[in-house]
C-alpha cells in the first residue's frame, strides 16, 4: 500500500517541475503550482487541474490578472496507485504525468493531443 505524508508528495510535484526542461519553464508566464487534498467534490478522480488562460490564448487585453493555477490532488493519486497495487514510483509517475498534463494546458495543448502523446 501506498501512504505517503503531504511533504513528500509535494516534494515530488517540486521534483516533476524541476524536470520540465528549461527552454519550456522560462517560456511559462503568470502560473503558480498548488498541491491540494482533495479536487472539487463534483470530480473527485480528478488528479489535476489547470485553470486560467493558455499562453495561445492571451492577447493585448491580457494584463494585470491574477496567476493561472495549476493544482495537483494528492487523495486522488494516492487512491489510484493503491488500487492498482502500485509502489512509490508508481506515485511519482502518475504525478509527474500530471504535471506534465496540466502545464501542457497552459501552452494550449489540449486533453486528445494529450492523450495522443501519452499524458492523458
Amino acid at each position: 500500500m501506498v501512504e505517503m505524508t503531504r511533504e513528500e508528495f509535494e516534494g515530488l510535484v517540486s521534483e516533476a517541475l524541476d524536470r520540465i526542461p528549461p527552454e519550456l519553464t522560462r517560456l511559462m508566464d503568470n502560473v503558480a503550482v498548488f498541491v491540494e487534498d482533495e479536487p472539487p467534490a463534483d470530480s473527485p478522480e480528478l488528479l489535476g487541474l489547470y485553470e486560467g488562460t493558455p499562453l495561445t490564448e492571451r492577447g493585448e487585453w491580457y494584463a494585470g490578472v491574477l496567476p493561472d493555477r495549476i493544482s495537483v490532488y494528492m487523495g486522488p493519486t494516492l487512491r489510484l496507485c493503491r488500487r492498482e497495487g502500485g509502489d512509490r514510483e508508481m506515485v511519482v509517475e502518475e504525478v509527474e504525468i500530471t504535471v506534465v498534463h496540466e502545464i501542457a494546458h497552459h501552452f494550449g495543448i489540449d486533453d486528445e493531443r494529450l492523450h495522443d502523446l501519452g499524458y492523458g
